[in-house]
């Protein structure tokens, strides 16, 4: 799934919005600096779609505040795996 994020480094509260399916807005309180607010933008995002941080990568706009975020699908039955 890819997914469309627009981006404001430097809030003062950090938020998600969701727009639509694939369109989201993200307010971080990081600033653009050494990846710092590329991390924070994929934790955001991990918490708001309920997936794991490792499972979202940035493929578009590493340095723009317009990003393009590719999702990998995680397969059901080993999302609901335990161990014992």
């Amino acid at each position: 799934m890819k997914i469309f994020v627009k981006t404001h480094p430097h809030a003062k509260k950090a938020q998600v919005l969701r727009k639509d399916e694939s369109h989201y807005e993200i307010w971080i309180h990081e600033a653009p600096e050494d990846g710092k607010a590329n991390r924070a933008i994929l934790e955001r995002l991990s918490e708001a779609l309920g997936v794991r941080k490792s499972s979202l990568s940035i493929v578009s706009g590493q340095t723009s505040r317009n990003k393009v975020v590719q999702g990998r699908e995680e397969s059901r039955s080993r999302q609901g795996d335990t161990l014992g």
